[in-house]
C-alpha cells in the first residue's frame, strides 16, 4: 500500500499547486476585467496601451536569469536527494527527474543571455 501512496501523494500535491496557480491567475484576470468595466461605466476613456499594461504586467529585466537559477537549483536538489538517500536504486531515477528542471533552467539562462544581446 505504501508503494502506491507515496507517488500518489507526490502527484496529487503537484496537481494542487498547479490548480492553485491557475486559480490565482484567473482571479487576477477577473479583477482586472472588473476594474476596466468600472472605468468604462464611469465614462473614462481607456487607450489600448493602458489596457495592455493592465492585462500583462511588465517583465522585470533579470527575471529569466532568476528563473534559470531557481530551476537549476531545483534540479540540483533532486539530484542531491537521490545521492543522499544512499540507495543504489534511487540514484538513477532521481538523476533522471533532476534533468527536467535542470534543462528548463538552462533554457531560461539562454533566454536571459540572448535577451541582453538583442
Amino acid at each position: 500500500m505504501d508503494e502506491i501512496l507515496v507517488p500518489l501523494t507526490f502527484f496529487i500535491s503537484i496537481a494542487v499547486v498547479i490548480s492553485l496557480m491557475l486559480s490565482y491567475k484567473y482571479r487576477a484576470r477577473q479583477d482586472m476585467q472588473r476594474t476596466i468595466q468600472v472605468a468604462i461605466d464611469k465614462g473614462q476613456e481607456l487607450s489600448p496601451e493602458l489596457i495592455d499594461r493592465l492585462g500583462e504586467p511588465a517583465k522585470k529585466p533579470g527575471s529569466d536569469f532568476r528563473r534559470g537559477i531557481i530551476w537549476l537549483a531545483i534540479g540540483a536538489a533532486f539530484a542531491l536527494f537521490g545521492v543522499i538517500l544512499g540507495e543504489e536504486d534511487a540514484v538513477q531515477p532521481m538523476l533522471a527527474v533532476a534533468t527536467f528542471p535542470a534543462v528548463i533552467g538552462v533554457a531560461f539562462l539562454l533566454l536571459a543571455k540572448f535577451a541582453k544581446q538583442s
